[in-house]
């Protein structure tokens, strides 16, 4: 697997339709991406004292924080409404190998901070609602 460059990991929100048409959200420096598995335990009295799972069972769930500039960018302002009004939308990550994972998306949190004679910088959590696909 080659070296990828971080500034090419990118969020993007869809605009509502079907099929969606992705946005990228500007500004962004950093983005992170957790996949998550809770696993379900089999082991019994013959499993010779070592834990078992199950395969393919148990509950998935992809985290994704991000932080980065605030521009006033239109992704950036129905990211602001998704959060005030806990909708949930159409997201999708993209790699600079051409990779991307798209999924819909309940923002869980969105934090604005700014310095005097600074810019306005925000931070932010979406939590996964349903299947997230490699494509």
């Amino acid at each position: 697997m080659a070296i990828e460059n971080g500034s090419a990991f990118l969020l993007k929100i869809g605009n509502g339709s079907a099929p969606p048409v992705f946005a990228t959200m500007a500004g962004l420096r950093t983005t992170q991406l957790s996949v998550n598995g809770e696993p379900v335990n089999v082991t019994t009295k013959d499993s010779g004292g070592w834990r078992e799972l199950l395969s393919g069972a148990g509950v998935r769930s992809v985290s994704v924080s991000a932080a980065g500039i605030f521009t006033g960018s239109g992704a950036e302002i129905r990211l602001r409404g998704h959060a005030l009004a806990g909708t949930i939308d159409d997201y999708e990550l993209s790699f600079e190998s051409g990779e991307r994972m798209r999924g819909r998306f309940l923002v869980t949190r969105l934090d604005y901070a700014g310095d005097y004679n600074g810019e306005r910088n925000y931070t932010l959590s979406l939590e996964s609602s349903g299947a997230v696909v490699s494509l």
